[in-house]
């Protein structure tokens, strides 16, 4: 199966399709803004420090496991274990967990699909009313464009590896970054610019506290697509002639490079838009900032450019966050499809059929969950507040078991598929890793702090999401 199994065409689009999995509404909304909260300049140095001390170590022990094997996680856990029931858990954890990952990051997407369409179409104005949002999660229309949304992702992945996901990347993931440089170039421009610049990228070291520290940890961890499983699935499509090292260092390169740069088209857009903004008080949620903030910010551009400038900036925007939440749930989906392909023999166009009807019914209900159904809308309660069907799937699959998956893999690769073959899978493509100094950091950090810090994360997440309480809180960290 492994002789005949679909590979990347080049390390190019290679690294185009990993980066895309990578970079995401996180990291073009997310990141910019928390950095803002957390230091400037400060939380920018912890997050580059820890993608390529803590991050870095994982995502090349992803790759190494799938690409041995030549297969998705499922399959991965299950032919280097001999098919050991204990780590077929971790095989499934890591097939279901970017299955329902995809649920709601499809809603999101089609949300971002329908402001775009609106911005196009000269609805600015209705876009940045405050009860917009909360009519479009609500309205029938969003059903339509979930129909368009979902075409557009299988129409990328039916075409298989190499001509649908590495030639879809080849052309979203250069555009997206010409569009972002375009962005970031015209914001620059413009008036109190640099107010934003000097609060982005000047360090305020005295912010740094262990929230701080483990936020920048968790940005790095969730914005490189660790422990969803993508990675272990990319690695099994990867040329045994491809090194790994300098792929994984290329793809964090590259995700930490768009981060970077979408902080000094947030950032600065909001100064000089809206002087008065104080950047402590945006909300944490990339998903209020996108739909109920930043549709103020560009209407306020009308002043200077009128509006359908205004209304061409907004929907660069949406484009802009549409093609990076495109590559990255194509990315997602990619992992269960495989699986289906691997474990079940069927053939693309049958797993991809199974996986819709499946998503289907979980994305409509998700959606359903904004006040459409009252069941769905208080699924359930926990940390003393009700909880809906959306809120479940996002508190449990992206808060809380990511960083339990990534310490499996560390465990997994260390102690259980051992030292020797990790490295021998690495120096594959990579003579110069044999003896490096990464080599030996790769065997220590895997073998120790990093499985220590991503247990220490995954306790601590369980403790806030549902029990509302943090135990870094309350050690004073």
């Amino acid at each position: 199966m492994a002789a005949s199994r679909e590979q990347f065409g080049s390390r190019l689009g290679f690294v185009l399709a990993a980066a895309g999995s990578a970079v995401g509404i996180g990291n073009l909304v997310g990141f910019p803004v928390n950095a803002a909260k957390n230091g400037g300049g400060a939380f920018l140095l912890m997050y580059a420090i820890f993608v390529f001390t803590i991050c870095v170590p994982v995502m090349m022990a992803e790759l190494a496991a799938g690409r041995h094997s030549a297969k998705g996680p499922l399959g991965m856990y299950a032919s280097l274990t001999n098919k050991h029931r204990g780590w077929a858990i971790a095989g499934w954890l890591s097939t279901i967990t970017p299955f329902m990952i995809a649920v709601f990051y499809t809603v999101i997407t089609v949300w971002i699909f329908e402001y775009l369409y609106n911005a196009i179409t000269g609805d600015l104005r209705l876009l940045a009313e405050p009860g917009t949002f909360g009519e479009f999660i609500s309205g029938g229309t969003i059903f339509v464009h979930l129909a368009i949304v979902l075409a557009i992702v299988n129409l990328i992945l039916v075409g298989g590896v190499k001509e649908g996901i590495e030639r879809s990347a080849k052309v979203l993931m250069p555009t997206l970054f010409l569009m972002l440089i375009g962005m970031v170039i015209f914001v620059l421009t413009r008036d109190n610019a640099m107010a934003g610049v000097e609060f982005y990228l000047i360090p305020d070291f005295s912010k740094i506290t262990g929230p701080v520290v483990s936020g920048a940890l968790g940005q790095a961890f969730f914005s490189l697509s660790l422990g969803m499983g993508i990675l272990i699935t990319y690695g099994s499509y990867m040329d045994k002639r491809s090194s790994i090292p300098g792929s994984a260092k290329m793809v964090a390169l590259a995700d930490t490079g768009v981060a970077f740069c979408a902080g000094l088209m947030i950032l600065p857009a909001i100064f000089s838009f809206n002087p008065d903004t104080n950047p402590a008080n945006l909300s944490d949620s990339s998903v209020s900032l996108i739909f109920t903030f930043l549709p103020k910010i560009f209407l306020a551009l009308e002043a200077s450019i009128g509006y359908t400038g205004a209304s061409a900036v907004a929907s660069v925007f949406f484009l802009l966050v549409f093609f990076a939440a495109l590559t990255s749930l194509v990315s997602i989906i990619e992992v269960p499809a495989a699986s289906l392909v691997d474990q079940k023999g069927y053939s693309r166009k049958k797993s991809l059929l199974v996986l819709n009807a499946l998503m289907l019914v979980f994305t409509l209900a998700c959606t359903a969950s904004f006040g459409m159904v009252d069941w769905l809308t208080e699924f359930t309660r926990y940390a003393g507040a009700p909880k809906s069907l959306f809120d479940i799937v996002y508190d449990v699959f992206y808060d809380t078991i990511l960083p339990l998956n990534g310490l499996l893999i560390c465990l997994f690769v260390i102690y259980r598929w051992k030292k020797h073959n990790l490295d021998a899978e690495l120096e594959s493509g990579d003579e110069g890793f044999k003896g490096s100094l990464l080599e030996r950091y790769m065997h220590f950090s895997l073998g120790t702090f990093i499985p220590f810090i991503l247990a220490v994360i995954f306790i601590n997440t369980v403790a806030i999401k549902f029990f509302g309480h943090s135990l870094l809180a309350a050690i004073g960290f």
